[in-house]
């Protein structure tokens, strides 16, 4: 192979730079990155790469051994709610947030005058959840609450903002919500904790229990509670800020204990009586949940954007033992049934990578709108256009595109976002389970064993489909999004937008099968429209996912048109590849489950697909669909 990896040349999936391993990773930072953020960010992401594969990924490992561990009283039988975390979980923390992970998306960093757009943060996470998809947890919520507080909180509240977006680590603090109550689960209108107001202290006091508290000891705690006189249900909640330590000593509350998790141990999760614990209003009164709200969206994409990153390395831990591993005189990488495996792994991670970054992107244009809404940055000539002159449908808008044009832009960017966001959430982390499972496979009797870090992906990945919401839950949210929000509209300019570029021979197959699978899908989304509500739920999952791959066919689609035009210097066939084999898996008709098709891909295109080799169009000859 002239320019592809070759696996074999290493031991394991450790001791790396990720960003130098993950082209698809590469591939997407340029599609949704301006190119002045690109060139900026390129290096950032090499250096951090380099750090997670070499020192946090070790780190990770001793960590899931010796965990977190919570003193709640000290010797005197005095409330301390200690958390004693390892040196290494110290040492992670430090290398993380001064490199900026959460900071450089709020505040302009070293050699910018503008912050970078949210989708930096996400895939800063990805990254970091090649090592440990626990501590990106706390990542995460500390870039959420930060961006509640830059939303919603007012100068009281100024000091949190910036502990929580500080790129020093002595002056860093991390964020948390708590919503779920044993009580309620998902139905956070349930939610029975009440604020009071304390005229002496000139502040609320929550009382009530919180029982699923993910980064316990967070100092910028985000919870929902209800004031006396409020209404029942989502609409009567209020967000409060919830510090775990005052001036003068800890907070009014009680950590009981932290929960004996299967995986994530780098993130202490534990229960939490809340005993008249001091709390700042957060935003308006009775505006929680809606405010909690914009936490989530950014919250479910950090989900799929570990789920992502999870699966990039027990792809990568799959491909080098593959290529390693000898049985029956040859290594196993070379056998027929573990190249279509490794194909197929390889593609989904283009599938859910692909998928990830344009919700991500399409946040970011939300987000970058309402800066420039609120005045925190300005358009004035051209500037900071960056994500914005991206539309919605992922077409470049025309050069001096007035306001008015772009603020419908990041209306239908917001439309879609809310289309995808659960979308992505969903499907992502259960392809993390199912590829961490069969990485484990792959290892063999020591991929189950402790020692071997495959035990330890498929631990984590399986909170994935739980956190920021199940898949039923996700279902239904897709449900609102297209009743409340019409996200079918931008969703179908997007998609056809997308075919419509599609041109070159190569792809003239896929792309016909994409546009037949994309009518019948807006056919069923009629048909969903006029049932009952009953029916249109019992449905939910089934359109979630026919979303996702007519959605994840185009963008594919469109990535594939560009490299084959040259987007990045040769032209290249791999991509076309990848969308082929993914539309073929997707929408297989073919009888007898293509077993009597003849079909070979996995063993003619393993190098390409696997290997990242670049493939010339010359070499390749598609039948049309129809033929």
């Amino acid at each position: 192979m002239s320019d592809g990896f070759d696996y074999g040349d290493l031991e394991e999936g450790r001791h790396v730079n990720y960003w130098s391993f993950d082209r698809t990773l590469q591939r997407n930072v340029r599609r949704i990155y301006a190119p002045d953020e690109c060139r900026w960010a390129a290096p950032i992401l090499e250096e951090f790469g380099d750090v997670i594969g070499h020192t946090i990924a070790d780190n990770a490992d001793v960590i899931d051994d010796h965990g977190p561990e919570l003193e709640t009283y000290d010797k005197d039988g005095e409330v301390v709610n200690r958390v004693r975390y390892p040196a290494e979980q110290l040492e992670n923390e430090r290398l993380v947030y001064e490199r900026g992970i959460v900071a450089d998306s709020f505040e302009a960093p070293p050699g910018r005058d503008r912050p970078m757009p949210l989708s930096h943060n996400l895939v800063m996470q990805y990254l970091l959840s090649y090592a440990d998809v626990g501590f990106d947890c706390p990542v995460a919520m500390t870039a959420g609450a930060a961006l509640v507080l830059e939303k919603f909180g007012d100068e009281d509240l100024e000091a949190y903002y910036e502990g929580l977006t500080s790129r020093e680590y002595g002056d860093l603090i991390e964020g948390a919500m708590f919503l779920t109550e044993k009580q309620g689960g998902s139905d956070v209108g349930a939610t029975e904790t009440i604020a009071r107001w304390d005229d002496d202290a000139d502040c609320y006091r929550l009382e009530g229990e919180k029982w699923f508290c993910s980064n316990i000891d967070a100092q910028g705690t985000l919870a929902l509670a209800r004031t006396p006189d409020a209404p029942e249900g989502t609409k009567g909640l209020s967000m409060f800020l919830v510090p775990h330590e005052l001036e003068d000593g800890v907070n009014d509350q009680l950590y009981r204990r932290l929960k004996d998790k299967l995986g994530t141990i780098a993130v202490p999760t534990g229960e939490v009586e809340l005993q008249g614990a001091k709390a700042f209003l957060v935003g308006e009164e009775e505006a929680g949940f809606k405010q909690m709200a914009e936490m989530l969206n950014l919250e479910r994409l950090s989900n799929a954007a570990a789920s992502c990153g999870l699966i990039g390395r027990a792809l990568l831990e799959s491909k080098v033992k593959a290529a390693n591993r000898e049985a029956f005189g040859d290594t196993i990488d070379r056998y027929p049934l573990m190249r279509r495996d490794l194909v197929d792994m390889a593609v989904d991670h283009e599938a859910a990578t692909a998928f990830t970054m344009e919700a991500a992107r399409l946040f970011s244009v939300r987000e970058r709108a309402e800066r420039v809404a609120r005045g925190d940055i300005s358009l004035e000539d051209g500037v900071d256009r960056n994500l914005l002159e991206v539309g919605a449908d992922g077409a470049t808008l025309e050069s001096g595109t007035d306001r008015e044009t772009l603020e419908d832009e990041a209306e239908d960017a917001y439309r879609l976002m809310r289309l995808l966001i659960p979308i992505s959430k969903a499907r992502t982390g259960r392809m993390a389970v199912e590829t961490a499972s069969y990485a484990m496979e792959i290892q063999g009797g020591n991929g189950y064993v402790n020692d071997f870090v495959t035990n330890r992906l498929l631990r984590d990945a399986q909170v994935l489909p739980i956190w920021e919401g199940t898949e039923n839950i996700l279902s239904l949210d897709v449900l609102r999004a297209l009743e409340r929000e019409a996200a079918h509209e931008p969703f179908i300019e997007a998609v056809q937008t997308r075919l419509e570029r599609i041109s070159h021979p190569l792809l003239e197959g896929p792309a016909e099968t994409v546009e037949a699978e994309f009518h019948e899908l807006t056919d069923a989304l009629a048909t969903l429209a006029t049932e009952d509500t009953e029916y249109a739920q019992l449905q939910a999952k089934e359109l979630t996912h026919y979303i996702f791959d007519v959605f994840t066919a185009a963008v594919l689609l469109e990535d594939a048109q560009r490299a084959l035009e040259g987007d990045t210097g040769q032209p290249d066939a791999r991509l076309a590849l990848v969308a082929r084999r993914f539309i073929d898996r997707q929408f297989d008709h073919r009888p007898a489950r293509g077993i009597t098709s003849g079909d070979r891909f996995a063993i003619e295109y393993f190098d390409p697909i696997v290997r990242y080799a670049r493939v010339e169009p010359s070499s390749l000859e598609f039948e049309p669909a129809s033929s």
